[in-house]
């Protein structure tokens, strides 16, 4: 069986958007359809909400655990996008992608397979 890292690789491979292939990797766990995931995720992507959108969508995964275990949803949130800075050096979209004169930090798939990967190892931890 594969990673849900490699899953969300191969969706975003598959034309997913970051959000998309990240949150429906793991859809299952939030109790959606990869249709509902898809469509619940596409406001997300492409740094439409400043974050990245990959790290956006490992968000609404771990919101949902949160709730379902009763934990702090802050402390959640706050210990990912550290996980992805230490990665990254930050979860701002268009300073991971460049552009406008500045390096590119990370590819989009990149991104995607962070994300998913930090998200998969929280999980274990919860």
């Amino acid at each position: 069986m594969e990673s849900r890292v490699e899953t969300a690789k191969k969706l975003h491979a598959g034309r997913y958007t970051c959000s998309q292939a990240v949150y429906c990797a793991f859809c299952d766990l939030v109790g959606m359809t990869e249709e509902q995931a898809k469509k619940a995720a596409a406001p997300y992507s492409g740094g439409a909400k400043i974050k990245c959108g990959a790290v956006m969508a490992a968000e609404l995964v771990l919101l949902a655990k949160a709730k379902e275990k009763d934990l702090n949803e802050e402390v959640l949130i706050e210990t990912l996008e550290n996980r992805f800075r230490e990665k990254n050096t930050t979860v701002v979209c268009r300073e991971l992608r460049g552009g406008k004169g500045q390096p590119r930090l990370r590819t989009c798939r990149g991104c995607v397979e962070d994300a998913s990967g930090i998200l998969e190892q929280m999980l274990e931890e919860l």
